[in-house]
């Protein structure tokens, strides 16, 4: 784990994003922004981002969820409901390269902070709409969370392929993958601009990001008219596609093409099973997955997982150790690359962040705080604005602004 040290410029560096986003898709977003040397400034109303009270802390309005997404963050509070915190949002639009937010289209239209408005002051900008459904198709205006996206997008009725009934998979999955196409989306309007180009709106609808990630690989037969079969990848869906049992634990062990089920078979003193037509062919392997599954799983029986880590990995067989979470923080390989970055807190000590996961030679980028109080940033961003503490005071005792008063 590496101790924080003085931020370089990342590839983002000058990059002004107004953020107006909440709870986890657009706040991981915006994380990615930042890391990468944005100047991301996060606007939350006097009650703030709801994530804030969502899981432990140690101090009262900063869960480590919440501390984590908006790493690196300038946090500002307005009162978007007021016609000054409206006024004071505009302006601090003006001068941004990104303005994103994820209300449903009646909120944002309401505030009157829709793209036209912001584009009125600042036609170059990239504007970003983030939520559940495209807003030309039937459901536009629904409410919409990650289980709700799990379940239309069909990702919780592919978990009944395998399991008794529909579940949601144990992460934000749908939150998480809009996000990073948030990010790429906001990265390529930037290019687009910086050529020659204008500013302009994207949208970014949770069902349909989810409905194109999935059928990635489970369009199989579905790709030609008529479909040659369901909508489902096979290898994926079968009951034995799961970590393999051996003598002491369990093991991940994915022996995919020919070349490595033919490695697999030596190291099983099995020779006639690379010759067996069942699973002669990648082809015929995935026809068979469940034959095929049943005899690897017998295999993997008869070894220690120590033993067929080292086998595996000798052979080039893709082979893992099943981590929990907490075993992430003491994971060898991520020790090696310094994932985990140790920040030195003034209000909460030592905390534990991973870094950006993808790296850059000559412009790193990085964080150097955690998430902000709320209103931490109030009175340095509006100073920016040319507004002055006797016009904030003001501002303050309207209900436009919260500055934060410097403790916990």
């Amino acid at each position: 784990m590496t101790k924080a040290a003085a931020k370089k410029p990342g590839p983002l560096d000058g990059i002004r994003v107004l953020d107006l986003t909440s709870v986890l898709m657009g706040p991981y977003c915006t994380q990615i922004l930042a890391d990468l040397g944005a100047d991301v400034v996060k606007l939350e109303s006097p009650l703030g981002d709801t994530s804030r009270y969502v899981g432990p802390t140690k101090t009262k309005g900063r869960s480590g969820m919440f501390a984590n997404l908006n790493r690196g963050k300038r946090g500002v509070v307005l009162d978007l409901q007021t016609a000054e915190g409206r006024d004071l949002c505009l302006k601090l639009a003006e001068r941004a390269d990104i303005v994103l937010h994820s209300m449903r289209k009646p909120a944002i239209e309401r505030l009157r902070l829709n793209y036209e408005a912001v584009s009125a002051v600042n036609p170059g900008v990239i504007y970003a709409s983030l939520y559940g459904y495209g807003r030309e198709g039937r459901y536009s205006g629904r409410a919409a969370y990650d289980d709700t996206i799990q379940a239309v997008s069909g990702m919780a009725m592919l978990q009944a392929e395998i399991n008794p009934e529909p579940q949601y998979v144990t992460t934000v999955l749908g939150d998480k993958v809009s996000a990073l196409s948030a990010a790429y989306a906001l990265m390529a309007a930037l290019f687009h601009r910086q050529r020659g180009g204008k500013g302009q709106e994207i949208e970014v609808p949770m069902f349909e990001i989810m409905a194109s990630f999935l059928l990635a690989e489970h369009i199989a037969g579905a790709a030609y008219d008529p479909p040659l079969t369901r909508p489902v990848y096979t290898r994926t869906v079968t009951p034995y596609r799961r970590p393999y049992k051996t003598a002491d634990g369990y093991i991940s062990v994915l022996v995919y093409n020919d070349k490595q089920w033919q490695r697999f078979a030596a190291l099983a003193g099995r020779p006639d099973l690379a010759k067996d037509e069942r699973f002669i062919s990648q082809s015929q392997r995935s026809t068979n997955m469940a034959a095929f599954c049943e005899i690897v799983a017998a295999i993997m029986a008869q070894k220690t997982s120590a033993e067929w880590m080292d086998l595996l990995n000798e052979a080039e067989i893709p082979v893992a150790r099943l981590n929990e979470m907490a075993d992430l923080y003491t994971d060898p390989h991520l020790e090696d690359v310094g994932f985990f970055r140790t920040l030195d807190d003034p209000l909460d000590g030592a905390m534990l962040f991973p870094e950006s996961p993808v790296r850059f030679s000559d412009t790193p980028g990085g964080f150097e705080r955690a998430g902000p109080m709320l209103g931490e940033h109030t009175a340095e961003v509006l100073r920016e604005l040319g507004i002055g503490d006797a016009e904030m005071d003001g501002l303050e005792q309207r209900g436009a602004i919260r500055r934060w008063s410097g403790k916990a």
